[in-house]
């Protein structure tokens, strides 16, 4: 069986093409630009790769461009586009919808539904896949929601202090995000450690993030709430919020609510914090180290609620037996694994700074009197949503 991993956005069209037989990644490629008079093409098999510039109107017409690349007669991976058994979609919010699914109107008709705590990311998400049913119903579209591997969390994390009919009647609930990242962490770190019984904290730092305490491999907790721009400040949006702030922001700018909305998911949380000088923590980094207050702030403001969170959460597991970071900025930020790990020595957590220092890909980063032991594990997302939608064919 082979499986296409597609990741959206409004114009681009990302993906890797998995033998699920092996679990081997046969190519990765993706198109941007959709839409406009030029599109960038590029395909990686094994040793090649090509980039070729071509007229993409649409993600119907990408993903034929993508097949005609596997299929290439010199260097494709694949003799027949009927090859692929699916497209599979890491999905973000269906609301009633959760697990892993069949695209169907329904599905997609629950997608819209949560369009307004998700816009960001379900729009585009929506459009693409109704495209594609109608313009390649050849190929089975499998949605995995990021939703779903939380569907263990106890409903006491689960509720906001609202008014119950308005998490039984319109789903305010607590639902979180980056479920194939947590669930990738939780299977492989109970690899790594030869244990199913594991409390691991998964710290996904990267431009958008979230922690996620996970008990016997299920989601137990998770910084996120009812929308992505939730719990930790993202790159540009606003993370934790309180939302009696609005009305008085509404007042002194003179925006709408709709316009004051779109600006804490633009222009908030990192990019917000530093004064609008940048969302990524390279940037910030550099730009920290040479005197910049603002950006000290937001290394600063975003290291502290890392914090604030994994303290939380060891509190919820009654310790950890391991914490994970991953994501670009919890694989490759050195600085702040130091820093979130700073002064826990009495709570059974201390760090190595050589390994810290030297960690590349997969790696233990804790010191030997460290009773909780620290990792760095690069995610793979896709291939969970490979193996889910390999699962979902299989029981259908």
């Amino acid at each position: 069986m082979k499986v296409l991993v597609a990741n959206l956005g409004s114009t681009s069209f990302k993906y890797r093409l998995f033998d699920m037989d092996s679990e081997t990644q046969l190519a990765r490629g993706g198109i941007d630009r959709i839409g406009s008079p030029e599109s960038s093409c590029s395909v990686q098999i094994g040793d090649w790769s090509e980039e070729v510039t071509a007229h993409v109107p649409d993600h119907a017409v990408a993903v034929r461009k993508c097949l005609s690349q596997l299929t290439d007669a010199e260097h494709g991976c694949l003799k027949d586009a009927a090859e692929v058994s699916a497209i599979g979609f890491k999905a973000v919010h269906g609301g009633r919808v959760s697990g892993v699914q069949r695209v169907n109107d329904d599905v997609l008709s629950a997608m819209a539904e949560m369009n307004d705590v998700a816009p960001a990311h379900n729009p585009p998400y929506i459009a693409a896949m109704r495209l594609l049913s109608e313009q390649l119903p050849e190929i089975p579209l499998v949605a995995a929601f990021e939703t779903g591997f939380h569907a263990t969390i106890p409903d006491r994390m689960r509720y906001y202090g609202i008014p119950k009919s308005w998490s039984d009647d319109f789903l305010v609930k607590k639902w979180g995000f980056h479920g194939a990242s947590h669930r990738y962490i939780a299977t492989r770190s109970a690899e790594l450690l030869g244990r199913d019984d594991l409390r691991v904290i998964s710290c996904h730092l990267g431009g958008s993030s979230s922690i996620c305490a996970i008990r016997n491999r299920q989601s137990a907790g998770i910084s996120m709430g009812m929308s992505p721009q939730t719990g930790l400040p993202q790159n540009n949006r606003v993370g934790d919020f309180d939302p009696y702030v609005l009305p008085l922001l509404m007042n002194k700018t003179g925006m709408s609510l709709t316009e004051v909305l779109a600006h804490l998911g633009s222009h908030g949380g990192l990019l917000g914090l530093s004064n609008g000088l940048s969302g990524d923590m390279r940037d910030l980094e550099q730009a920290a180290a040479a005197g910049n207050a603002d950006a000290q702030l937001a290394l600063d403001m975003f290291t502290s609620e890392v914090r604030r969170y994994l303290g939380g959460m060891l509190v919820e597991l009654g310790g950890a037996d391991a914490i994970v970071f991953t994501g670009g900025i919890g694989e490759n930020g050195k600085q702040l694994r130091t820093d979130v790990c700073a002064n826990l020595q009495e709570l059974g957590i201390e760090l190595d700074e050589a390994k810290n220092d030297s960690a590349k890909g997969e790696a233990s980063i804790h010191s030997a009197n460290s009773k909780t032991q620290l990792w760095v594990i690069p995610t793979n997302e896709e291939i969970i949503v490979a193996r889910q939608t390999k699962q979902l064919l299989e029981s259908t």
